[in-house]
Order: C-alpha cells, then sequence, then structure tokens
C-alpha cells in the first residue's frame, strides 16, 4: 500500500552544470502535475512529464526544477560602451537645456539600462536534458520510499477502523434476532393493557412477521461482511486501489443507511451511528491511498 503524500529531492551535475530536483505530493483523483519553470527551464517540461508519469499513477504533484552553472569563470560583467557615450551626451544636453552643469557619474551610468549586463555561458540543453532526468529519477526514488513508508502507517490505521467497524456489525447481527421478539412483547403488553381478550394467534403472528419483513436487514448485514473481507484483503495488495477501497466505502456507506433506516431499533440505531462514524474515518484516510 502506497501514500500519496510525499517528497523527495534530486541532484545531478556533471561537466559544470548542475540539476536539482524536487517532488511534492498530496493526494488527488488523477495524477496532476504542476510545474513551476522559468522561461529558460521550459524545454525541460517534456521529460519531466515522461518521467513522473512512468514512475507515479495518482496524485497531486509540484515539481521544482533548477539548473545552475557551476564551472568557475562562466559569468562576465559586460559594458556597451557606445551605450554609455550616448547616455553621456543625452546627459550633457540635458544639462545645457535647463543650465544645470552636474554631470553623470559613474554609478548612475552603471544603473541605467543596458549599460552592464552579465553574461552567462550558453546552456548546453542536451546535457541538462540528461541530468534533469537523473536529477528525477533520484527524487522519484526518494518520494516513493516515503509513500511506502506513509503507507504502512496507513495501512495501520485502516485495520484499526476495519476491525471496529466488524465489531458493529456483529453487534448489529446479535440485536437484529431481538428486534422481532421484543416487538412481540410489547405487542401482547400493549393488547393487554387495552383489555383486549381473544386475540387471534394466527393474526398476531401475521402482524409480527409483517414487522419482521420491513426490518429484515439481513442481505445489509451480509454484503457489508463482504465489503469488510474486501477492505482486508486490498490493505495487502499492490498497485492502484485506492479507487477500489474508495469504492467500497460508498458501498459499505450505503448498507449502514439502509440498516439504520429499516432497523426500527434504538440500539441498532445508535450503533449505526458508530458504524458511520468508522467508515467516515475510512473514507478520510483512503483518500490518500494511490
Amino acid at each position: 500500500m502506497q501514500s500519496m503524500t510525499g517528497c523527495g529531492t534530486g541532484k545531478a551535475s556533471r561537466d559544470g552544470w548542475e540539476v536539482t530536483a524536487e517532488l511534492k505530493t498530496v493526494n488527488h483523483r488523477f495524477l496532476d502535475l504542476s510545474l513551476r519553470l522559468p522561461r529558460n527551464l521550459l524545454f525541460l517540461e517534456q521529460t519531466a512529464r515522461e518521467r513522473i508519469s512512468a514512475g507515479l499513477k495518482r496524485g497531486h504533484v509540484d515539481v521544482f526544477l533548477n539548473v545552475r552553472n557551476t564551472e568557475e569563470g562562466s559569468r562576465e560583467v559586460q559594458t556597451d560602451l557606445r551605450l554609455v557615450q550616448a547616455y553621456v551626451e543625452a546627459a550633457r544636453t540635458i544639462g545645457e537645456t535647463i543650465r544645470d552643469p552636474q554631470s553623470m557619474d559613474v554609478l548612475h551610468l552603471m544603473q541605467m539600462e543596458g549599460v552592464v549586463t552579465l553574461a552567462e555561458r550558453e546552456m548546453d540543453q542536451e546535457k541538462v536534458l540528461g541530468l534533469c532526468g537523473e536529477a528525477l529519477e533520484e527524487a522519484l526514488k526518494q518520494l516513493k520510499e516515503m509513500r511506502a513508508l506513509e503507507g504502512v502507517h496507513l495501512r495501520e490505521d485502516l485495520k484499526e477502523h476495519l476491525e471496529k467497524a466488524a465489531v458493529l456489525r456483529e453487534k448489529i447481527l446479535a440485536r437484529a434476532p431481538l428486534v422481532v421478539t421484543e416487538y412481540r412483547t410489547r405487542l401482547e403488553a400493549r393488547l393487554a393493557q387495552l383489555g383486549v381478550v381473544g386475540v387471534d394467534p394466527q393474526r398476531l403472528a401475521q402482524e409480527v412477521a409483517l414487522m419482521a419483513d420491513r426490518c429484515a436487514i439481513d442481505e445489509e448485514l451480509s454484503r457489508l461482511k463482504s465489503h469488510l473481507i474486501q477492505m482486508n484483503q486490498y490493505l495487502d495488495a499492490e498497485g492502484d486501489i485506492g479507487k477500489k477501497m474508495d469504492f467500497l466505502i460508498q458501498e459499505m456507506n450505503r448498507e449502514a443507511n439502509t440498516i439504520g433506516s429499516k432497523a426500527s431499533d434504538a440500539q441498532i440505531a445508535q450503533l449505526v451511528v458508530d458504524l458511520k462514524s468508522e467508515i467516515e474515518k475510512l473514507r478520510e484516510q483512503i483518500q490518500n491511498v494511490e
């Protein structure tokens, strides 16, 4: 069992280039990739999507990529002297016009747009693409390890709630036959209280049978047991099981609602409330199963 929550980082460097990849995932119905790339790294997007899609099935994934030039002397400051001269001439003309001979100093000139630029070595896209793939593989490995570890804790929590749900089902199963018996007893006591004598036993049995048919929950309890068994089997299954478990949870909730509406018994109603609480806890946790 894999959780959909996790993070992983990877780094690859070679020949003066270094690529760092960071992945963060949370639960999502499908695989949803969100890449935050500066314009000069957009060429990495397709590679990133292909690598991640091959390694993950579900979850919202935030992808961060960074490329750094590690080679010494890869940057140099360049000065556009022609532009400097043009700024100086413009400043002189303006000064003469407003009769202010104050000249433009060097610091002001350096701050003017286009005068000083920082030039970097041209990016080797093919080499950076290869490093990106390596960094993503390392990040995916870390991410999967963390998701597997989270999956262990998730499995234990799900198992605990399934056991509690099974206990509640057994209590409802034990209580169900008593509902009809107690109804017959109450009906006979009510008739006696009203002074009704000579009640036809067959008519009384028919009334009790009708009530028993209305509040019969054997089928719902049987299906609920089957769902619980399947859920326990999924705890040890591999692959994409989150959607299957989510479907079973919906079915379990439907059976619980039907039991509560048909039982016509206060004790069963309270047990159903507790059962639905456990089912809701299961549903919340299952949202994070891959």
